[in-house]
């Protein structure tokens, strides 16, 4: 029987989580998956100037309110960012399309809902400005965007479709 310090360290694990951790060890020791971080910050780099600028435009000059402009700028960066993931970060062109394209923008759905919730709370509840606010949250969702599609959207299983 585990001890009670064991238990909170997650000791008492199951087995597999024992192979999760392993393969996420493993998985960080590949020269690859840094290889491709840097690539899928390169690509997240240009979709981030990208929707900051369509941002400040969309909220400053057209007077929208933040979270409007942050889904426009979303809805812009985020076909850029496909292309770009998926012919060069991930290599990922003898994959189905649409079927990578449907993955990438349920990841990237899922990333920008996260991104809102922390874009509403710096405004509304800390007062952070707009814009600062939105590239922070941009920022905050970037390794669950990441993570996401690596494994789902542009992972081995996305290719044999």
């Amino acid at each position: 029987m585990p001890s009670p310090s064991e238990r909170v360290r997650g000791l008492d694990a199951p087995a597999r989580e024992d192979g999760s951790r392993t393969r996420v060890r493993a998985g960080l020791r590949r020269r690859h998956n840094w290889v491709q971080l840097a690539k899928f910050l390169a690509v997240g780099g240009s979709g981030y100037v990208v929707n900051l600028a369509v941002f400040a435009l969309a909220f400053q000059a057209g007077g929208l309110h933040h979270l409007v402009a942050a889904t426009m700028a979303f809805s812009v960066a985020v076909t850029n960012n496909f292309w770009w993931n998926r012919h060069w970060t991930f290599g990922a062109r003898e994959g189905h399309a649409g079927f990578q394209a449907s993955r990438f923008l349920v990841v990237s759905l899922t990333a920008f809902v996260f991104a809102a919730a922390i874009l509403e709370m710096l405004v509304s509840v800390t007062g952070v400005p707009e814009i600062a606010a939105q590239a922070i949250s941009i920022a905050a969702a970037t390794p669950l965007n990441f993570v996401g599609n690596k494994m789902w959207s542009f992972g081995t299983a996305s290719r044999g479709l």
